[in-house]
């Protein structure tokens, strides 16, 4: 029963990845939805999958967090039997092959994959397995709203500070217009050298604000 209850509770969603100067930048809201049932206003949609590695998540939870499991195991057995971590563009190639390989019985998610080794990552990926490098991208029901702010906005070699600002006013403007995107906040993390770090909730009311 708790399974089917996963499988329907959807990430309505809007999430946002951005490449900065010497870092990516991921943001989120937090609203879960049943069909018309909010079923969560806290919902986590973007996951640490390793030290320098991140991913957003829209489409159906129970999918999502199946993927997620998955992944971390298989990072986890590469780091033991190689003795060394597994690079973000080798990890989002191994991402891609599991959702291929299931692509007649898929994973219903839309992901944003990000990560920091030598210099910042982006990648998107769809249920088909395709992947593809981006800039900037937004997923879910709230990304052509999210689009608009970043088209006008994204610029090669942004600062932290100001990717961190874009990302969050773009998951901001979302979750004014698409009925599927609001909760209780909007959750964003930065991946560079340093690691995966998340933002004060303090801070992202500040710049939401």
């Amino acid at each position: 029963m708790m399974e089917q209850i996963e499988k329907n509770m959807k990430t309505g969603t809007t999430t946002v990845g951005i490449m900065a100067n010497g870092a990516v930048v991921l943001a989120a809201e937090r609203k879960a939805t049943m069909g018309y049932l909010v079923a969560s206003q806290d919902a986590e949609k973007i996951y640490q999958i390793d030290d320098k590695l991140g991913m957003t998540i829209a489409g159906v939870v129970g999918d999502a967090q199946a993927l997620i499991r998955y992944v971390r195991a298989e990072l986890k057995l590469y780091e033991l039997q190689e003795g060394r971590k597994m690079g973000t563009e080798a990890a989002s190639t191994l991402i891609a092959n599991i959702l291929y390989s299931r692509r007649f019985y898929p994973y219903i998610v839309q992901l944003v994959v990000a990560g920091y080794d030598q210099k910042p990552w982006l990648f998107t990926m769809s249920p088909d397995g395709s992947v593809m490098p981006e800039k900037y991208f937004s997923t879910g029901s709230g990304s052509p709203i999210a689009f608009g702010v970043l088209e006008n906005e994204f610029k090669d070699g942004m600062t932290i500070e100001e990717a961190k600002r874009l990302a969050i006013r773009s998951v901001r403007a979302a979750t004014k217009r698409d009925i599927a995107s609001g909760g209780s906040g909007i959750d964003a993390v930065v991946i560079s050298g340093a690691g995966f770090k998340r933002v004060s909730d303090e801070e992202v009311k500040k710049i939401a604000a």
